[in-house]
């Protein structure tokens, strides 16, 4: 979980950048990374793992979302199988110039506020924006351009949509501890199927235990074992929808308490994991790892 900074160079002949990804996922590299440029995702289809900012959760059959500048993500390819096919704008605000007396930009001047948080919308306003982001692809210049602030317009009056953080997470945390996170990051990701002893984590950060967790708090916003729950359970979803049985997901996760796994399971995703392979065989199931009586934000455009 590496976290690295990205330049985006706009595409040619336009002000802002256009990409079509569905080329096969091991050739790209789906790292943590951030970038001044404010960024629209579409996976047209397909499932995965979006992870904006402290938010960590799985999609399927498709996504999008709109993430803020500087806002440090992964791509949307993680976790996925083939075929992957998304389609990606990266524009700076600044080229999104609007008369002060504009009525109607004020609206768009609040969805790329609130793009800080990352916005998830619902799938029935991906298949009505998806049109005009395929014709995205066959425009060029100032079409591109007045197809780009059409799609905006039209996102700043949706109604219906999930804000994915309830604060904003500074590139600045990530990028100023990055080598110690990356450290955090990399032990879990080799050992979180099996039993994490918090204070050998807290020697590998140079850290006693007390600071360790103050620090991992207040880079992350939640504490060490929350994450390493709800990175164990990312990865049991991701078995299931392999068709690997429960008690097998529950103890190549690092559970090794199948009853313990099933209130884990439950607590972050809200769904048992039986009702998740019922739910994920019929393509309904859009998990979302949150912490227990987290209160949603919302906002109105």
């Amino acid at each position: 979980m590496k976290v690295s900074f990205e330049r985006i160079i706009p595409s040619e002949k336009s002000s802002f950048r256009t990409l079509h990804n569905n080329s096969p996922i091991s050739e790209f590299k789906w790292q943590y990374h951030y970038h001044p440029e404010i960024e629209l995702v579409c996976v047209i289809s397909g499932n995965g793992t979006r992870h904006v900012g402290y938010h960590k959760s799985n999609y399927t059959n498709g996504d999008l979302v709109l993430i803020g500048s500087n806002i440090p993500h992964s791509g949307f390819g993680l976790n996925s199988t083939d075929p992957h096919e998304e389609i990606v704008l990266q524009f700076r605000e600044d080229i999104l110039q609007f008369p002060e007396q504009e009525v109607e930009a004020r609206s768009i001047k609040n969805l790329l506020e609130l793009s800080k948080y990352g916005i998830h919308f619902p799938h029935k306003i991906k298949k009505v924006m998806l049109p005009k982001l395929k014709l995205m692809l066959e425009s060029e210049g100032y079409k591109r351009y007045l197809l780009l602030l059409d799609i905006l317009f039209e996102l700043s009056k949706c109604k219906d949509y999930d804000l994915l953080n309830k604060e904003i997470m500074p590139y600045t945390i990530i990028s100023k501890n990055k080598t110690r996170l990356e450290n955090i990051f990399t032990y879990v990701e080799h050992n979180y199927d099996k039993e994490i002893n918090i204070e050998e984590v807290a020697k590998l950060a140079n850290l006693t235990l007390p600071a360790f967790c103050n620090f991992f708090k207040k880079a992350t916003q939640i504490t060490f074992t929350e994450f390493v729950n709800r990175y164990r359970i990312n990865k049991a979803c991701l078995l299931m929808a392999q068709d690997k049985s429960i008690s097998e997901c529950s103890y190549s996760c690092g559970f090794n308490n199948v009853t313990y796994f099933n209130r884990m399971f439950k607590k972050y995703t809200e769904k048992t994991p039986s009702e998740f392979i019922k739910n994920y065989s019929h393509n309904k199931v859009s998990v979302d790892l949150k912490v227990e009586n987290e209160v949603k934000l919302k906002a109105s455009f």
